[in-house]
């Protein structure tokens, strides 16, 4: 059976949930079926948003209709490797099919060769066109860094560039979220005046999953900081895992890494 303090840590993570589908054969029943998991029921409280395809934004922002959870879409995703025309159009496309926020990766490949003005062009140019009201979280994929100052360094310039939250990982890459990318990035955000969110996301399955990242930042940031509008995980089994906590099931997790 569950405690109440692994209770109380499972609605908390599902407070701060973008639950995702980003499979590559996904199609409108599973974005559909996630939409309806989304809503919470039996006990299991809401998540704060849903990240699905571009391709399914339309369908979820009918299914989720005066629910409140908002719908995220990524951009030049998983490669980073897009132009910025075809970033700005497929945004675009997905802003008005409904789309609250808007997940870019940045072209972390030029950024490690030493482009950091391609990083710097591709993260301007999506804030630059976002309209006020839509969040964008730039994807640093930090599992293909080779080292903690890196990492930092690439959450200063996503920061610097515009970016409401910072996230670690597509969940397409050999290495998701780790604690030391997780506190790179929290250094970057205590270092800046203005109120800048993170998004750990890839990898994390479990309910001790959850609970390790959010000790980080609390230790870092304080107690209070992580709520839905400045923390974020991402990720799709998690879902389940905390759901069977609140029912005192044994869990089963999930393969995906996303």
């Amino acid at each position: 059976m569950s405690t109440e303090a692994e209770k109380a840590l499972a609605r908390r993570a599902l407070a701060l949930l973008d639950l995702t589908e980003l499979g590559d054969e996904a199609g409108e029943a599973e974005a559909a079926a996630l939409c309806e998991k989304a809503k919470g029921r039996d006990g299991v409280p809401p998540v704060a948003a849903v990240c699905v395809w571009p391709r399914h934004v339309a369908l979820a922002k009918t299914r989720l209709a005066g629910t409140g959870i908002r719908i995220a879409t990524v951009v030049n995703f998983p490669s980073g490797q897009e132009t910025l025309p075809d970033v700005l159009a497929m945004m675009q496309a997905a802003l008005e099919a409904g789309a609250d926020e808007i997940d870019l990766v940045m072209p972390w490949r030029a950024f490690l060769s030493g482009d950091e003005a391609e990083a710097e062009r591709m993260i301007r140019g999506v804030r630059a066109t976002l309209p006020a009201g839509r969040l964008l979280k730039v994807i640093l994929e930090s599992g293909s860094y080779p080292d903690a100052a890196s990492i930092r360094r690439a959450a200063d310039l996503a920061i610097r560039c515009g970016a409401h939250f910072i996230k670690t990982s597509t969940g397409k890459a050999g290495t998701g979220a780790t604690p030391n990318a997780v506190r790179a990035m929290l250094n970057a955000i205590l270092a800046v005046p203005r109120s800048v969110g993170l998004k750990p996301s890839g990898g994390i399955r479990t309910l001790a999953d959850a609970g390790a990242y959010l000790a980080l930042a609390d230790d870092r940031m304080g107690p209070g900081w992580a709520t839905p509008e400045t923390f974020r995980f991402g990720a799709s089994g998690l879902h389940d895992a905390l759901a069977a906590v609140l029912s005192g099931e044994a869990a089963t997790t999930s393969s995906k890494a996303y």
